[in-house]
This record gives C-alpha cells, structure tokens and sequence, in this order.
C-alpha cells in the first residue's frame, strides 16, 4: 500500500503541475520512388489539473491510511 501511495502522489503531483504536453506524429503524405513527402502534425494531449488534485489526494489518504494500520 505504501508503495502505491507513494507512486499515485508521484504522478498527481506532476499532473498538477504539467496540464498537457504534444504528441507529434508524422504522416506520409506523397511517396514517389526516392521522392517522399511526409507532414509532422501536432496534437495536444491535454488534462483537467483537477484530475492531478484527485490522484494526490488518494495518493495521501493510501500513505495515511498505511500508517493508521500500523
């Protein structure tokens, strides 16, 4: 339990502080022989900080609830 709490803290906490990132993919878009075009196109990967909120509270309460068992 206390192994789980200490990983859900982890990610909450860095989903609180880092809301979203890119993701980047490429697609080929003409491929003629040794003629290739292809285009990077970006997309946003985003999140609610509240969800981040949510997963270090549970993260809290498991080390508390870890520690009240003892």
């Amino acid at each position: 339990m206390k192994t789980a709490g200490i990983i859900l803290l982890v990610i909450g906490l860095l989903m609180t502080i880092f809301t979203g990132f890119n993701l980047v993919t490429k697609k080929k878009v003409v491929d003629l022989g040794p003629l290739e075009v292809s285009k990077e196109k970006k997309e946003p990967v985003s999140w609610s900080p509240i969800i981040g909120v949510v997963i270090l509270a549970s993260g809290i309460g498991l080390l508390a609830y870890d520690r009240s068992k003892r």
